[in-house]
């Protein structure tokens, strides 16, 4: 979405909201976002002042932040080279420092904890930068289910599981988008993607995904959700999987990217 629109938008109400830390997500909805507003009961102020946020010029389809903070938003070289299969791909930081230590500590160390204000981070996220009156459907990507049984959760299901609730208590209406976690499977067990390159990325995960019913997903908008958008590959496989079997639209959105 340009960035006029998002200026343009009104400021949204928040009357009932009692809760302190929804009154921190209705803070950031309204334009003041600071990202200690949702950690400060999770993190020290060290780490709080180490979040980097991913601010413009950035790639215009996969949303990577250019080292020159000169000019407006773009095409990167990849995109132009290698078309994806997403519209677009968005998240609201950068992938170092503290996100970092953050979402190793969520999806390796257990503390599901976090899922709270990762959770508030992302649907405030989704909230600024889409018009949700065009989304229809909201996939978090899916785990094999041998590593789902190890790691005992989906971090990235964990990441919407309450955005509904959430989005009742901040009086926001998306009662027109569904949240589901069964209609894209990961058929396929593949090896970790993390420490291999961007070729055998997109190998490895090649075919490791499926739509067990197209039905649900025909003609719809569709924002994809994982925790951490590195090459793309898999938020890339899944877009294609789901535009082949009928999807209109399929859009990303995670915690963080690498730049």
């Amino acid at each position: 979405m340009p960035k006029k629109e998002l200026k343009d938008k009104k400021p949204l109400a928040f009357d009932n909201v009692q809760d302190s830390q929804e009154k921190r997500v209705a803070s950031c909805l309204n334009g003041d976002f600071k990202f200690d507003r949702l950690f400060s009961p999770y993190l020290c102020s060290v780490c709080l002042s180490r979040y980097a946020p991913v601010e413009s010029p950035f790639c215009i389809r996969c949303g990577i932040m250019f080292k020159s903070r000169e000019g407006d938003d773009h095409l990167c070289e990849n995109c132009i080279k290698e078309p994806k299969g997403f519209k677009i791909a968005r998240a609201p930081g950068i992938y170092d420092l503290t996100l970092m230590k953050a979402i190793h500590s969520f999806k390796y160390r257990g503390k599901i904890q976090m899922a709270r204000p990762f959770g508030m981070l992302l649907f405030a996220a989704f909230i600024r930068l889409w018009d949700i009156k065009n989304i229809d459907l909201v996939i978090p990507v899916p785990l094999h289910l041998k590593k789902l049984k190890e790691r005992g959760f989906n971090q990235a299901y964990l990441l919407v599981r309450n955005w509904k609730q959430l989005a009742i208590t901040l009086n926001i209406d998306v009662s027109n988008i569904a949240v589901n976690r069964n209609v894209l499977v990961r058929n396929r067990w593949t090896e970790p993607q993390a420490g291999l390159g961007r070729k055998k990325r997109m190998k490895n995960i090649k075919n490791a995904f499926k739509v067990n019913d197209c039905s649900r997903i025909t003609g719809k908008r569709i924002v994809l959700v994982d925790d951490v958008f590195t090459t793309g590959a898999t938020v890339n496989e899944c877009a294609k999987t789901l535009i082949g079997d009928g999807a209109k639209r399929v859009d990303v959105l995670t915690l963080a990217r690498t730049m």
